[in-house]
């Protein structure tokens, strides 16, 4: 199968009401090119799984400034004030995970395990409704995995069987959710043939991937 298409076409395959993972932390490696071709497309009631909601003019943040999200789980929000607006006036619902309970859940979501323990959160609102279990006098919260439908992804590089190479910190959460998401877009700086990727550089394996956008074109 052919993984290369349009950005449009990328976009066409995120409809309205979707759960999606995005790629990105504070907009470093967020695919922005097929953001804004949601926001073109006018996609509208979705469920954003991400670090953050990035800028009012950056990343996730514009879908946001749109009214295309329902919803956000993000680890915080605090740099783009229109998700806090839209929080506190009730027209989106934010659900926040500290950062390392939310990478963690998106992992084990790829990895196929039914949860883990973590002591992150105990005491705090963080447990509120959540399993707490004792082992050898401490406590735990029972902490489960996310998966989505969607994940959408920024690589540095690609090859056209979709293996990813990412740019320094452009990286954050973007290999984690190529494994947790039913169907994995990807848009790429730069695709490259079968074989000029030297392998011990490949950080997401093209199995995961299902299609592959320039981020130029």
């Amino acid at each position: 199968m052919d993984k290369i298409i349009s950005l449009d076409k990328a976009a066409e395959k995120v409809k309205s009401g979707s759960r999606v993972m995005i790629g990105g932390f504070l907009a470093c490696g967020s695919p922005e090119k097929i953001i804004d071709k949601l926001i073109e497309k006018d996609v509208k009631e979705l469920t954003i799984i991400a670090n953050d909601t990035g800028f009012p003019e950056e990343g996730i943040g514009k879908l946001v400034v749109n009214g295309s999200v329902s919803k956000v789980i993000a680890s915080h929000i605090g740099t783009n004030p229109e998700t806090g607006n839209k929080m506190n006036n009730g027209t989106m619902e934010v659900e926040l995970v500290p950062q390392g309970t939310l990478a963690e859940r998106v992992r084990i979501g790829g990895a196929g395990l039914g949860g883990f323990l973590t002591p992150t959160g105990v005491g705090t609102v963080v447990e509120e409704g959540k399993e707490k279990i004792n082992i050898e006098g401490n406590d735990y919260l029972l902490e489960l995995p996310i998966n989505a439908d969607i994940a959408l992804v920024k690589a540095w590089k690609a090859d056209k069987k979709g293996n990813l190479v990412y740019r320094k910190s452009a990286r954050n959460f973007n290999p984690l959710i190529a494994k947790a998401c039913e169907l994995v877009i990807v848009e790429a700086e730069e695709i490259v043939e079968v074989g000029q990727l030297d392998p011990d550089h490949v950080m997401t394996s093209g199995i995961f991937v299902d299609y592959i956008a320039r981020g130029d074109k």
